[in-house]
C-alpha cells in the first residue's frame, strides 16, 4: 500500500501540470499577437524576444533604448501595462 501513496502524488501533479498549461492560451477576444508586437515596436521597442499570453495578459521581453526590458502589455488593446529592466 504505501507503494501506491508516491504513484497517486506522481499521476496527481502530472494531471495538475497538464491543466497549467492550457491555461494560457490567448482568450478568444484578445488582440492577436502580431498586433501586439507593432503596438510595442510603435512604442518604442527595437526587438521582442519572447513573448507569450500568461496570468491573463500578454508578457515577454525585448530592446528598448539599448535595455532589455520586461513588459506586459493589456490582452484586449496591447497597451503598455508594465515594464521594468530585465536583470
Amino acid at each position: 500500500m504505501s507503494r501506491l501513496i508516491p504513484v497517486a502524488v506522481a499521476f496527481a501533479l502530472a494531471c495538475t501540470a497538464s491543466t497549467v498549461a492550457f491555461a494560457d492560451q490567448p482568450g478568444a477576444d484578445w488582440m492577436p499577437a502580431d498586433q501586439v508586437k507593432q503596438k510595442l515596436m510603435a512604442s518604442g521597442y527595437t526587438s521582442i524576444t519572447e513573448f507569450e499570453a500568461d496570468d491573463g495578459h500578454w508578457e515577454g521581453e525585448g530592446m528598448k533604448n539599448g535595455v532589455k526590458m520586461q513588459f506586459h502589455a493589456d490582452p484586449k488593446t496591447g497597451a503598455l501595462l508594465s515594464e521594468k529592466p530585465d536583470k
